[in-house]
């Protein structure tokens, strides 16, 4: 039986709508716009979605490429660092890598600040992995002479795995934290997100987009 010519050609521009429509979500999604950087995965750029101090959950909008209030928390808790994700990886939960980033000043929403890895939290909600990487943001003299997690006071590390442990309790949902590892285990975990990111999302990937964030003059 021989093909519809009408049929496939609808097919066909149906096809190219829709990847036409992808490649301008990717390019207004900072997930997928802004690269990871050129020193990764020592030094990666990362986009803060919620400030240090604050006790609403801000997340991005995978659509939109906005940030949305996704709840404030149950809890009488705040995010003990400012908090956000790595661009361009991915990771099981199918979000990208999360990262919470130590510096003097709460770091505005969406911006990118350049974070140096010093080590990761093994963590699993509800049952399902959710690495978070641990840095200190590069530009900031008071905390980028920190190397290792050692070099943290031992009451951030503290506040840091508490928080996590309490601010989904009275939503009803578990949050295991497993432990922490040093630098050498957060660059391999950053380095998979990074290939993975690229074996699912590199076919979609816009030629205009670089993997260079101009540092300022």
């Amino acid at each position: 039986m021989e093909s519809d010519p009408i049929s496939t050609k609808t097919e066909t521009k149906k096809g190219e709508a829709d990847k036409k429509k992808t490649k301008r979500v990717l390019a207004r999604n900072p997930w997928h716009a802004v690269p990871y950087g050129d020193n990764a995965p020592e030094i990666v750029n990362a986009i803060i979605e919620i400030p240090e101090n604050c006790k609403g959950k801000y997340e991005l909008d995978k659509d939109s490429g906005l940030l949305k209030l996704d709840r404030v928390l149950f809890s009488a808790v705040h995010y003990p660092a400012n908090y956000g994700f790595i661009p361009q990886t991915y990771c099981e939960d199918k979000d990208p890598l999360d990262i919470l980033v130590l510096c003097s000043v709460h770091i505005e929403p969406l911006c990118i600040v350049e974070a140096k890895a010093i080590g990761v939290m093994h963590m699993l909600d509800q049952g399902e992995r959710d690495d978070k990487i641990i840095a200190v943001a590069k530009n900031d003299m008071s905390v980028n002479h920190m190397n290792e997690l050692s070099d943290l006071p031992s009451h951030k590390m503290a506040e840091i795995q508490r928080f996590f442990e309490d601010y989904k309790k009275l939503e009803g949902k578990e949050v295991n934290i497993e432990k922490f590892s040093g630098k050498e285990v957060a660059l391999k975990i950053i380095k998979e997100s990074i290939d993975l990111y690229d074996k699912t999302f590199g076919d979609e990937m816009i030629e205009l987009v670089t993997r260079k964030v101009s540092a300022p003059q």
